[in-house]
Order: C-alpha cells, then sequence, then structure tokens
C-alpha cells in the first residue's frame, strides 16, 4: 500500500485564477444553454453567443495553463530525469536547462502575443464590439506569468517534479 500524499497548500493566486476559470466556464455554459434553447425553441438565437463564448474560451485556456505550471501539472517527459535521479548534479543541471528553456519560449510567446495585443487595440469584434486585443491578451499574461514563475524557481534552484507516474494511462 502506498502512502498518501497530501497535495500541496493552494494559495491566493491558485483560488484567483481557480475563481476565474469557474466564471468562464459558468458564463460560457450559461451563454451557449440560452442560445441553444431560442434556436431551437423559439427559432432565434443571441448573436453574442458564440463571440462571447470564443473569448471566454481562450480566456479559460490560458488562465488555465498558468494555474496548472506551479503544480507541475503540464505535460511532462521525465523518462531522461528519472535517468538522471541517481545523478544529483547533472539532474540540477537539467532542471536549470529546462527552466531557461522555458523562459526563453515564454519571451517568445511574449513577443508575438505583444504584437498581436498593440495591432488588436484598433479594430473591435463584430458583434460585441470589445477591442480585438482581448482575443491574444491572455496568452500575454499567461507567459509573463509563467516566465515569472519559471525564472523564480531558477534562481531558487527549485527541484523538479518527477512525479508523474499517476496520470500515466
Amino acid at each position: 500500500m502506498s502512502p498518501v500524499v497530501s497535495p500541496p497548500p493552494v494559495s491566493w493566486f491558485q483560488r484567483l485564477l481557480q475563481g476565474a476559470m469557474a466564471a468562464c466556464l459558468a458564463v460560457m455554459a450559461l451563454s451557449v444553454f440560452v442560445n441553444v434553447v431560442l434556436r431551437y425553441g423559439f427559432g432565434n438565437g443571441i448573436a453574442a453567443s458564440e463571440e462571447l463564448s470564443r473569448l471566454l474560451f481562450v480566456w479559460l485556456v490560458f488562465i488555465g495553463a498558468t494555474a496548472a505550471y506551479p503544480r507541475g501539472e503540464h505535460m511532462a517527459f521525465t523518462s531522461l530525469l528519472g535517468l538522471l535521479q541517481q545523478r544529483p548534479r547533472a539532474l540540477a543541471l537539467m532542471a536549470a536547462l529546462i527552466r531557461l528553456l522555458v523562459v526563453f519560449a515564454c519571451a517568445l510567446l511574449a513577443w508575438g502575443a505583444w504584437q498581436q495585443v498593440s495591432v488588436g487595440w484598433a479594430s473591435r469584434s463584430v458583434v460585441l464590439g470589445y477591442p480585438n486585443a482581448l482575443l491574444p491578451l491572455p496568452a500575454l499574461l499567461c507567459a509573463l506569468a509563467i516566465g515569472v514563475m519559471a525564472l523564480a524557481e531558477l534562481l531558487r534552484n527549485a527541484p523538479l517534479h518527477l512525479s508523474h507516474g499517476a496520470e500515466v494511462e
């Protein structure tokens, strides 16, 4: 029998992200449900429902990616790292390299998202009229948040999460 491992404590940041994800999902579900009922029940739907759902889905995905990072819940290929567990120095170097690559990838994503945000302020969505910058904005915020978290882990020399075995199918 394996020992019971308690999950890490949930921070205020995690609670904030979980609340934002729940709000996005609730508004999306309600919007789509009402639109389906109106369309099939009364032959007329809400034009803004699809646009609102698309916007909220984009936000939901990037908020979820941000929430998953500090808990080590992103997809991980740990077979090479598992071989390095007997060599702590090599594992520490690999962890630093991985974190540097994460920071680099976040910088690339943030740069591209910033370009899209800066262009999007000048145009509006078709139905709701919100600035089109709201679509790439969560990618920018996600890249900044994950980049800062990875940089902090790099500076603290935090160990990698290698206990992903329970998630394997």
